[in-house]
Order: C-alpha cells, then sequence, then structure tokens
C-alpha cells in the first residue's frame, strides 16, 4: 500500500507550557508511522489566514467544531502585540498516516459534569479544553485544541503544499524575542541519540520532557540522519583524547594478557611499545564504533567519496535557549558515563554505556557554536521532504 505523509501541528501554547515531549512520546508510541520530519516554526499572518481557511473547509467534522478550530488558529498561531509564536510541525509518514495521527490525538471532551469521566488516553483528552458556559453547550468559555492534524489525506495534502511553499524563505532558529532578551542568553545544542529511536517507543518524549525541567526555550529541532563526515567532524576534538586515554589502558592489558599466555615477564618497556601500536590501534578502532554509532556505518566501510551521503540511523537535534543554558542541559543529562551518572539524569534513567548514552549536550557556547555548524542546524530537510513527497502525488504548490 502506498505511504502517505501527514503532520501534527503542535499549538504555541502547548510548546510554550513545555508539553512537547508528552505529546511526543504519544504519538511514536501509539502508532505504525514514521517520524520523518520535525520542525519549528513562527507563522506569519498570512499562512496563519490560509491555513486557518483549509480547516475551516471541513466536511465531517461538526460544524461548531471546525469553526472553533478556525477561530483558534486565527486568534492564536500567527504573531500578537508584534511577536510571533512557536510552533512543532511535526511530519509522519506510513500506510493512512491522517486516520493513525487522528486517533492518537483524539477528538474534543467537552466539559463534563464529573471529573471521574476524563480518562487522558488521547493527547486532547490530556492537554485539550473544550469548555462551555452551561449546559446546553451554547457558549464557549474556554477552547483549547493542544494540537491539530489533518481529518483527511486531502487536507493534509493541501496543508502539506502550504508549509512546503512557506518554509522557503523560514528559518529553522527562532528568534523571537526583544533584543534585550539575547544579551545574557545562550544557546546549546542537544542530540536525542539513534539508540532511542531503534523501535518504537516513548524513549525521545520522554527525553525532552526531561530537559523541560530546565525552563529553557527549544527554538530549533530538526530530524537527522548524521553523514560519516558529519560524525568524524563532529567528534573530531575527541580523537586525541581517546587515544590518550585509552591507548595506555589497552597496552597494559595486551602486555598483562601477553605475560600470562606465554608465562613469561616482558619489560616495562614493551608496555610503552604496545601503547604505541596496539594501543593506538585499538583506540582508533573505538573511535570508528563511535562514528559507526552516530552515523550507522564505519568510515573504513564505506568509500570516502560516500562519506557525505545522509547515515542510516536517525537523531533529533534541538537547540535550547535560555540564561545558562549550558550549565542547566549538562546537569540533567548527567555524566558520560551512565553508571556514574546521578539519579534522575537522563543518561542515568536511559544510557547503557559511555557509548550508548542517550544524549549528548554541548560542553560550552564554543563547542554548541562549532557543533551547530557541523550539523548545518540553520538549514532543515523539511521542505525539500514535503516538495518530493507532492511531486509524487501531483500536487502543485501554490
Amino acid at each position: 500500500m502506498q505511504q502517505s505523509l501527514s503532520y501534527v501541528l503542535v499549538t504555541p501554547y502547548t510548546v510554550a507550557k513545555s508539553r512537547t515531549g508528552g505529546v511526543l512520546s504519544r504519538l511514536l508510541s501509539r502508532i505504525s508511522l514514521e517520524l520523518v520530519g520535525a520542525q519549528m516554526i513562527a507563522m506569519d499572518s498570512q499562512i496563519t489566514d490560509e491555513y486557518a481557511q483549509i480547516i475551516r473547509s471541513r466536511e465531517k467534522e461538526e460544524a461548531n467544531i471546525s469553526e472553533l478550530l478556525y477561530t483558534y488558529i486565527e486568534s492564536n498561531l500567527g504573531p500578537s502585540y508584534g511577536s510571533a509564536h512557536r510552533s512543532l510541525l511535526l511530519l509522519f509518514r506510513g500506510e493512512n498516516p491522517t486516520e493513525q495521527l487522528s486517533q492518537v490525538v483524539g477528538s474534543f471532551q467537552c466539559d463534563v459534569a464529573c471529573v471521574e469521566t476524563v480518562t487522558g488516553e488521547s493527547i486532547r483528552d490530556t492537554y485539550a479544553d473544550l469548555i462551555y458556559l452551561d449546559e446546553r453547550q451554547s457558549e464557549v468559555r474556554y477552547f483549547e485544541p493542544a494540537v491539530i492534524t489533518a481529518q483527511s489525506q486531502e487536507e493534509a495534502d493541501r496543508t502539506l503544499a502550504l508549509f512546503a511553499s512557506w518554509l522557503v524563505d523560514q528559518s529553522n532558529i527562532i528568534t523571537n524575542r526583544p533584543a534585550d532578551y539575547y544579551k545574557d542568553v545562550e544557546r546549546t545544542l542537544v542530540i536525542i541519540k539513534p539508540d532511542n529511536w531503534k523501535y518504537a517507543s516513548s524513549r525521545p518524549g520522554m527525553i525532552i520532557d526531561m530537559f523541560s525541567r530546565s525552563g529553557l526555550r527549544i527554538v530549533a529541532i530538526k530530524v537527522l540522519k548524521m553523514s560519516v563526515a558529519q560524525a568524524l567532524h563532529f567528534y573530531g576534538p575527541t580523537k586525541d583524547g581517546l587515544k590518550a586515554r585509552l591507548a595506555p589502558i589497552y597496552g597494559m592489558q595486551a602486555r598483562e594478557l601477553l605475560e600470562s599466555e606465554f608465562n613469561v615477564q616482558l619489560p616495562a618497556q614493551l608496555e610503552e611499545t604496545l601503547s604505541e601500536s596496539f594501543g593506538d590501534m585499538y583506540s582508533e578502532e573505538q573511535f570508528e564504533r563511535i562514528v559507526e554509532f552516530m552515523a550507522g556505518i564505519k568510515p573504513s566501510d564505506l568509500d570516502e567519496s560516500e562519506w557525505d551521503k545522509p547515515g542510516l540511523v536517525k537523531s533529533m537535534v534541538l537547540i535550547y535557549e535560555g540564561k545558562n543554558a549550558v550549565q542547566k542541559i549538562r546537569t540533567i543529562l548527567g555524566a558520560t558515563d551512565p553508571n556514574k551518572a546521578a539519579a534522575g539524569t537522563i543518561r542515568r534513567e536511559f544510557g547503557s554505556n559511555i557509548r550508548v548514552n542517550a544524549a549528548h549536550a554541548s560542553d560550552s557556547t564554543e563547542s554548541a557554536e562549532r557543533e551547530m555548524a557541523v550539523l548545518a542546524i540553520d538549514e532543515n530537510s523539511t521542505r525539500s521532504l514535503l516538495t518530493d513527497y507532492l511531486a509524487t502525488k501531483g500536487v502543485s504548490l501554490p
């Protein structure tokens, strides 16, 4: 069966309340779709109006719900008081994506007489509100949809075409605060590593939820298949340190094994020779394993002319912004070795060993800037993903 694309738009209120992780957890753990794209966006008035009109034209949904969504989009997704607001666009690919996403997103649970009837099963059960002023449900007092998704594949394609056209001129990093705000603000980079994406689970969302304790703002997100070249460049500064730390250990272990195997006492200077030869070689192999973990393939197993191609495994890159962002994120992340990380940290909860340790975070603002450049954080594949998909459907961009 043909695979299609659909979307979930996480509203500015949900993003601002740091509910992004919880929403993502529900989506990733309860659908058979693949998350193929993610981008933080700040909608302008024009796309807000055009998107609202698409929602308003729905045929299957109750007229009053479509009208409520239309009014909500017009009032809340576009700029207000001179500032644009962050929304999160998530793209999913698979069979019947609109149906699967609609089930997880859920319907609107109207104001209920008994709180015990609330189930919290779907995203909207948990995060959305539709509250009327009276029992006759004649006037709405409060409405918050939490997330928005397409009702049909035709609607999804229309919406994706709208976003594909609009994203041409949009930055992948949101800058939507007054200039004074940025004077003492840091940005830091986080990678949710490939070990969290091996199978459908809530782990990536749970990690984002733990980072939300920092009170920092997410200003950029991208789904990335790190190339071998990117992985080599990204982890390059650690290579010499890795070799200096590991080579003497491997040299000592090699000497001990030789002495045990041949029942001889070897001179101490041989250990230095083993460190410089076997130790260096084995340290190089360990570095290759790091690259393989992040890109899905070893550099030595791939022709150098193909090092720039997307890797075989998925990560998610996020940029967090706020005061003392680097230290706050590093504290929540925990020590590199999960066994030495403090209780309640991400690596203690989700890491397996020093290499497979759930997430990466920049150790300084200088490192963050370098890492953002290596991973081309200013660029996002979301638009090209949309245009490629729409071309197969024969959908023209507006």
